[in-house]
């Protein structure tokens, strides 16, 4: 099994949370959506227990990879909404942990994984709360916006064939506008991520700053 390295635990902005309890950084991450460090701690702190039940149940450690962070973006979702007083298992023990090796067992069974050839996604170059903060951003993004920035991104087509793909939909643009609708769509995209997960994966200087765990916990 591959080793798991995950250099944001590393970052302060992470590390400073690492007082708090599971629940406290349950609390925080639902009621500041606009800050992604509690996601981060929270994947920092269980990541090893989800890879690790994910790779027993696949051969190739791409197919691992992958479906390690769709486990994460599936947490990250149902997270937002979670009451672990509302899913207690059959002990009676409400707990993070027990939750998330709940939902991991879940995406297990329920995975209908691609061929290793035809995945792309690298946990090294697209780190899992990254990938998922990115998705959300990405959601965020007018649909031209988000449709030609996918097209360049994830197809890698050119903007000529950009430009002939959308004009074939009825939409008048030349390969120049795609490049402009390009660039405005790159600059919200990066706008709709939260200041925080830019500084922990892309060293960003934070411009406001961070509130101190112990007063977000007094206003969560």
């Amino acid at each position: 099994m591959q080793t798991l390295h995950l250099s944001e635990s590393n970052h302060p902005l992470v590390k400073s949370l690492s007082h708090h309890s599971d629940q406290e950084l349950l609390t925080m991450f639902q009621n500041h959506p606009d800050r992604g460090k509690y996601f981060v701690t929270i994947f920092c702190r269980y990541a090893l227990i989800v890879y690790t039940l994910v790779s027993h149940s696949v051969r190739s450690p791409v197919q691992a990879e992958y479906l390690f962070s769709q486990t994460w973006r599936h947490i990250f979702y149902e997270m937002r909404g979670l009451n672990l007083r509302e899913s207690q298992d059959i002990q009676g023990e409400a707990t993070l942990q027990n939750w998330l090796i709940n939902i991991t067992a879940v995406c297990i069974n329920r995975a209908e994984l691609p061929p290793v050839e035809s995945i792309q996604y690298s946990l090294k170059a697209a780190p899992s709360p990254l990938w998922c903060y990115v998705g959300q951003a990405l959601d965020q993004l007018d649909p031209l916006l988000r449709l030609a920035v996918v097209m360049a991104q994830t197809f890698h087509w050119s903007e000529t064939r950009i430009a002939a793909y959308l004009q074939a939909e009825g939409e008048a643009i030349s390969p120049n506008e795609v490049k402009d609708v390009l660039k405005q769509g790159y600059e919200q995209l990066q706008g709709n991520l939260p200041e925080d997960i830019r500084a922990i994966y892309w060293d960003e200087p934070l411009i406001n700053s961070e509130q101190n765990g112990k007063s977000e916990v007094l206003q969560s």
